[in-house]
């Protein structure tokens, strides 16, 4: 229903996300990154009582061990923004710690595996 102004109200799930995020905005990309590894935070003696459910959710799943970025919000069927305002929030209240994922390896190089495979030629023919 339009009002004589040309207002819509809006829709509750549009709305929603700025609820569960208290407004905040996004955090810094190379911060939380879809591939940023999450735990949560070692010795964290006792979950504050005020963690909204979805915080309580996050926290309880990464409680497993480290998750990406990317699959805790395909766990939790949050918006990604979403998802990441929450990390920001918890790792700011040191109840999660993040690891930035392993490095690509390095490729080997030509020569080498060409100087194995001789070698393998050689010892089992």
């Amino acid at each position: 229903m339009t009002g004589h102004d040309g207002w819509e109200p809006e829709a509750p799930e549009l709305v929603r996300p700025y609820v569960i995020t208290k407004g905040r905005g996004l955090p810094d990309e190379e911060h939380l990154s879809l591939i940023t590894l999450v735990t949560a935070a070692e010795g964290d003696p006792q979950r504050p009582l005020r963690l909204s459910p979805e915080e309580q959710s996050l926290l309880d799943l990464c409680s497993a061990g480290y998750l990406s970025v990317a699959e805790i919000a395909g766990h939790t069927h949050f918006p990604l923004g979403v998802v990441r305002i929450l990390l920001a929030s918890l790792m700011e209240g040191g109840h999660l710690m993040t690891r930035p994922p392993v490095a690509r390896a390095r490729l080997a190089d030509k020569e080498i595996l060409e100087e194995v495979l001789n070698g393998l030629r050689a010892k089992f023919g």
